[in-house]
């Protein structure tokens, strides 16, 4: 069964049930004004109204009007279409209308320079692009480079249509709303996603469909998302985290929330609002979302939240500490954390579970139709308690890099991926992150884990963020630089940091301190190879933590 059959079975099992809905705090209406009336504003811009929606007949009628859209301009099974857009209601429509054509979806970063841009471009063999206003500019300045593109299409304002596209809107409103026949498999190729490298160039992952239906089974196997469970998401669909915790939703037939912006105010405001019942958030937001109603800028009292039920929080290590705080805030909410890597169709292969909250710490077991070992350097299986690398089998395994066999050669073996991450498993079989393979700092000889260390820096609390790195040195080869993000309105110094890392092993405490801001990328993983271009000038390297 394809996933564009779970589509297509929504919008004739609940067809007026409301899908999809896209909020834009920056539009928000005065507060005495329904939303009815003031979605009574007529607007043909992506993402200008406060509140849109589709229906799940609504959604499925757009996917086939693109669809056929695209049959028109020549487009056959195995194509590839690129989608370059911020989260709007037309994303996913736009996404299984690909689909449904027997193309490949390409979601592209939107923090991708126009360099990037026509690098993945060329690199996924790219033949149509769709694109929003956000990226004129850069689209502009690459024009003359991606002529080979046989047509680009243009999602916002007609007006603002740039002379080289054609507008989306206006394309599709006269199409066929019938079901495109074409038959897919689950060995097909369906879409090509990047690897979340924050610096230079990315890979390109090449998935079947059967990885995308996996994920279907797998996010609402861990969540037990029904019908009635409300998703409110805010990660950028082009990622694979989001799109892949959604699919719970299209599973079931549930409603879902696309959260533009992520402001705590604006977080707490739509959960209340759209009665959110599943929250996923990362780790920057919860943080942020704690600090305001700890400086009492927010108050729960205003809110709505009773029918909030899950918190989960994904793509980077989880710090304990974190969790005991939103616990302490929010004592009825039960918390999960999935881990996973874009060659792993993002979240869910291993999984914590929402009964071992006493294991918090721990990224969990395999997940659901999943398996996973943890090997040495020859591909051995270690001990419990020793750390080798992480390795994940299961459906949702990439087929390959596109167009790369010496990266895929280095961590497909056979059925089994090697995930780059360093792990231990406890003795009730629970798995724990150790670090990044390419980020173990290896000072004087000792292998220092630069998560422990962030973990262990965490807990104090002057610290919003921290991200501990490798600098050069010439007696031990590296030394561990700690990079701390001071919380707003404090004040901290060296000394204190010193003092409160007493409590740690000589050899595991930093001896750099670096008070600056912690860059992460839209789905919330530490900038380290920027950090390391920053502070020791060193290469540059891809870090895969998803979630």
């Amino acid at each position: 069964m394809p996933i564009t059959d779970f589509l297509e079975r929504n919008a004739k099992i609940y067809p007026n049930d409301t899908a999809l809905v896209e909020v834009n705090p920056d539009k928000q209406p005065q507060r005495d004004m329904t939303w009815r009336e003031f979605n009574l504003i007529e607007t043909s811009s992506a993402g200008e109204k406060y509140r849109r929606e589709l229906t799940w007949r609504e959604f499925d009628i757009k996917a086939n009007r693109f669809a056929n859209l695209l049959f028109t301009r020549g487009i056959k099974k195995g194509d590839k279409v690129a989608i370059l857009l911020m989260n709007c209601l037309e994303w996913l429509p736009i996404y299984f209308g690909i689909l449904k054509t027997g193309a490949l979806v390409v979601p592209m970063n939107y923090r991708y320079s126009s360099d990037e841009i026509k690098y993945c471009l060329d690199l996924a063999d790219v033949r149509m692009l769709v694109f929003g206003p956000e990226f004129i500019e850069r689209i502009n300045a690459i024009t003359d480079d991606i002529s080979y593109l046989s047509d680009m299409f243009f999602v916002g304002k007609q007006n603002d249509t740039p002379e080289y596209a054609d507008n989306y809107s206006q394309m599709t409103y006269y199409c066929s709303t019938t079901v495109p026949p074409v038959e897919l498999r689950d060995e097909d190729d369906a879409a090509i996603y990047f690897s979340s490298g924050t610096t230079g160039f990315p890979k390109a992952i090449l998935h079947r469909h059967k990885a995308l239906v996996s994920s279907c089974y797998t996010e609402q196997k861990h969540h037990a998302q029904t019908k009635d469970d409300v998703f409110l998401c805010i990660p950028p669909l082009y990622h694979t985290g989001a799109k892949m915790h959604w699919f719970g939703s299209l599973l079931t037939g549930g409603k879902a929330v696309l959260l533009r912006g992520v402001k705590p105010e604006w977080v707490l405001q739509t959960a209340s609002d759209e009665k959110a019942t599943i929250v996923w958030l990362l780790v920057p937001w919860v943080q942020d979302i704690l600090d305001c109603i700890d400086r009492k800028e927010l108050s729960l009292d205003d809110y709505t939240l009773a029918q909030w039920r899950l918190m989960h929080v994904g793509a980077q290590p989880v710090p304990p500490s974190l969790i005991k705080r939103w616990k302490a805030m929010f004592p009825a909410h039960d918390y999960d954390t999935n881990y996973g890597l874009s060659e792993s169709i993002g979240p869910g292969c291993v999984h914590l579970g929402v009964e071992n909250i006493h294991k918090v710490g721990a990224i969990g077991k395999a997940g659901y139709l999943w398996e996973t070992k943890i090997v040495n350097e020859n591909g051995e299986p270690v001990a419990k308690g020793e750390v080798g690398e992480l390795a994940v089998k299961g459906d949702g395994v990439m087929k390959c890099y596109y167009k790369n066999k010496e990266a895929t050669d280095e961590i497909l073996k056979g059925e089994w991926l090697l995930t780059g991450d360093m792990a231990k498993e406890d003795e009730d079989g629970f798995i724990y992150l150790v670090d990044r393979k390419k980020d173990v700092i290896i000072s004087g000889g000792e292998n220092l884990y630069p998560v422990q260390i962030e973990d262990h820096l965490r807990a104090y609390d002057k610290i919003k963020d921290v991200a501990v790195i490798g600098l050069p040195d010439k007696r031990l080869g590296e030394i561990a630089a700690a990079i701390i993000e001071v919380k707003e309105g404090m004040s901290c110094t060296e000394e204190e940091i010193n003092e409160f890392c007493a409590s740690l092993p000589k050899y595991k405490r930093p001896r750099r301190i670096i008070f600056a801001t912690v860059p992460r990328n839209p789905t919330g993983k530490i900038e380290k190879p920027r950090l390391r271009e920053i502070y020791c000038g060193g290469s540059l390297v891809e870090a895969q933590i998803t979630g």
